[in-house]
């Protein structure tokens, strides 16, 4: 979790990413960094998401980007 974290802190400084519950609900991450954050994630954890995956309920917390880096990653 701590690269996830690191990877979110150099897109959106300043965010406690740990206690956010609605990083997409309340805009703290838009478009440009949800395809930023993509890319790192598949760097870094060496996953591909695909676009099906690419829903709001996947990104608005820490603990859900894991979920979904962990499924997939159990896929592959």
């Amino acid at each position: 979790m701590e690269e996830l974290l690191n990877i979110l802190s150099e897109i959106k400084p300043g965010i406690d990413f740990k206690n956010e519950v609605s990083l997409i609900d309340d805009g703290i991450l838009d478009s440009l960094s949800i395809i930023r954050l993509v890319g790192e994630i598949e760097d870094e954890f060496d996953v591909s998401i695909g676009v099906a995956d690419l829903v709001p309920e996947n990104f608005n917390t820490v603990q859900d980007i894991m979920a979904l880096i962990n499924r997939i990653d159990n896929e592959e």
